[in-house]
């Protein structure tokens, strides 16, 4: 089985991630499904300890935060690199004073997509 692409020392220490079995639980689909989500660049991962890890902000009440997916494909499309796009979602946006991660849970999620499509273009 190929290894998952993970981001390494990506994440500052405050992000509050969750392991694969954990995001399989909130997506309601199996382990092997997270894998394969993350191997397909729909869902960016990170190692912490050698443990795959997802962050706890990329998830809403119902699975996956509303405007993630097509936040990721954006960045992705537009040229970031996995590394670049992780470190771009946990960047703070001072304006904002939120990161684009947790942007995405407030009024500023549509702000935050703008922003993406005009920096990777």
């Amino acid at each position: 089985m190929a290894s998952l692409p993970l981001s390494i020392d990506i994440l500052p220490d405050d992000v509050e991630t969750v392991d694969l079995d954990e995001a399989a639980r909130r997506l309601g689909v199996s382990s092997n499904r997270v894998r394969t989500l993350i191997r397909d660049h729909n869902l960016l991962a990170a190692s912490r300890g050698g443990v795959p890890v997802i962050p706890r902000a990329f998830f809403g009440p119902d699975g996956l935060a509303k405007h993630f997916e097509g936040l990721v494909r954006t960045l992705l499309d537009g040229g970031y690199t996995r590394d670049d796009a992780m470190s771009w979602l946990f960047t703070e946006q001072e304006d904002l004073g939120l990161r684009p991660a947790d942007a995405l849970h407030t009024h500023s999620a549509r702000e935050i997509i703008r922003r993406a499509q005009a920096q990777a273009f």
